[in-house]
């Protein structure tokens, strides 16, 4: 690639990068995986042959309802190219189609309605003849309560949607995430549809400052684990779970129980995503992985978090995001608002006592991790004056402006380029 040729992604298109004459960059990105020359074909096969389970066909014989739980609008998971099928093979298999429901998993983001709901789903066809409905934590009247987890006493609600139906799919994106370890399988349950005290309790800051809950870590991160006795609580559960390249095309699916399906691929991606780098960086350029992810600051986060072990302390990361939708959520807004009124320390020191988290902070406490590294720039064209003042860091307007700044002010040339933002987890590793 051209050294002048490297673009980020942005919003849904790119952000085109220009570079100074002296930096020398490195551009970090998942390995390429080869597209599947059949979806059809390649999610066919995931329902007659699961993994630890039955085909779908033979899950769904005797069942007299089904939920199939999907991602909301901040994930681009490939539903149109399985759901209706999904669905046909319960309704031949016996399930009537009136008994089958689609759970937009939100957690404690807002719904997804209107043309957004119809983009998420992704299928006219569904959209016409299957119900959907989103998830919403704060309904406690929603929800079934399953009782506290042994290992950490986490209050469990399930939505009731999910717990009564006879049949239950999860269906998500495995990518990393950047405190839960994965995305997708048993992340899509919990907190994908559980109540709010559920996911306000495995987001306290017990959890969140534990330091195996990175990204693309299972082993031992207290919230992977506490996600898996969830579902084991919830009781029988099977997952679809997609990963996609970079021109979002669909390059590899699992499906069977959900667990097991779940690791399948994770073991797929893992090598692929998960990119060593012989040295750390002074400069490192990332985004926040354009659309959808980049609709909010709150989603930005994710992108600052994911590449801080490559940036060396007092170095700078520069990350560039559309933010089209603007801040996120009331809550996060007033988070962000105590962080930059009481500074990082004293932001840290209000969560540590608490045993439930307010809905949110959570996403200011992960930002408090690249802060203590270096030095935070952000680009943005979606935020208004009040809000780029409560993230926190520092505005630029430029982004070729900050590399050419960070370049000459470090006195190193040797610049991290990451276009993928957080789906690309860059690890320092010598040798």
């Amino acid at each position: 690639m051209a050294r002048n040729g490297i673009e980020l992604a942005y919003g849904r298109g790119a952000l085109h990068l220009t570079l100074p004459d002296e930096a020398e960059p490195t551009v970090i990105r998942k390995a390429v995986l080869p597209k599947l020359p059949d979806n059809a074909a390649a999610v066919r096969h995931a329902f007659d042959q699961p993994i630890g389970a039955k085909p779908l066909r033979e899950l769904a014989r005797g069942r007299k309802s089904a939920c199939i739980l999907i991602c909301d609008i901040t994930r681009p998971v490939p539903n149109r190219l399985f759901l209706r099928p999904m669905v046909e093979t319960m309704v031949e298999s016996g399930i009537p189609l009136d008994r089958i429901t689609i759970l937009v998993a939100t957690g404690l983001h807002r719904p997804n309605l209107g043309e957004e709901l119809a983009e998420v789903v992704g299928d006219p066809w569904v959209m016409a003849n299957v119900r959907v409905e989103n998830h919403y934590a704060r309904n406690t009247e929603d929800h079934v309560d399953l009782g506290p987890t042994r290992t950490r006493g986490t209050p469990v609600s399930i939505n009731r949607i999910l717990v009564e139906a006879d049949l239950r799919i999860a269906t998500g994106l495995v990518e990393p995430h950047f405190m839960a370890g994965w995305s997708g399988g048993r992340k899509v349950v919990a907190p994908g549809v559980a109540g709010h005290a559920t996911i306000r309790t495995f987001h306290s800051a017990r959890f969140m400052e534990d330091p195996l809950a990175i990204q693309c870590n299972l082993v031992g991160n207290p919230l992977h684990e506490e996600q898996l006795e969830i579902v084991r609580m919830v009781g029988e559960l099977y997952a679809l779970n997609t990963v996609i390249d970079e021109d979002r095309d669909l390059v590899h699916v699992t499906f069977g129980e959900i667990i097991q399906s779940h690791l399948a691929a994770v073991g797929f991606i893992e090598h692929a995503t998960r990119i060593k780098v012989g040295r750390r960086f002074k400069t490192v350029v990332t985004s926040s992985a354009g659309y959808p992810l980049d609709k909010t600051y709150y989603q930005t986060v994710k992108g600052m978090v994911t590449p801080i072990d490559i940036l060396e302390p007092g170095g700078t990361l520069i990350i560039a995001s559309r933010c089209s939708e603007g801040f996120g959520s009331p809550e996060f807004r007033e988070a962000q608002a105590r962080l930059v009124e009481l500074g990082p320390e004293r932001f840290l020191a209000t969560l540590t006592a608490k045993s439930l988290a307010e809905i949110d902070e959570w996403q200011t406490e992960m930002q408090l991790k690249p802060m203590r590294v270096g030095r935070i720039q952000l680009y943005t064209e979606g935020l208004d004056q009040e809000e780029l003042r409560i993230t926190g860091v520092e505005i630029i307007r430029s982004v070729d402006a900050a590399i050419a700044d960070s370049v000459t002010r470090h006195g190193d040339g040797a610049v991290a380029i990451i276009p993928e933002g957080p789906y690309v987890v860059p690890v320092h590793e010598v040798g």
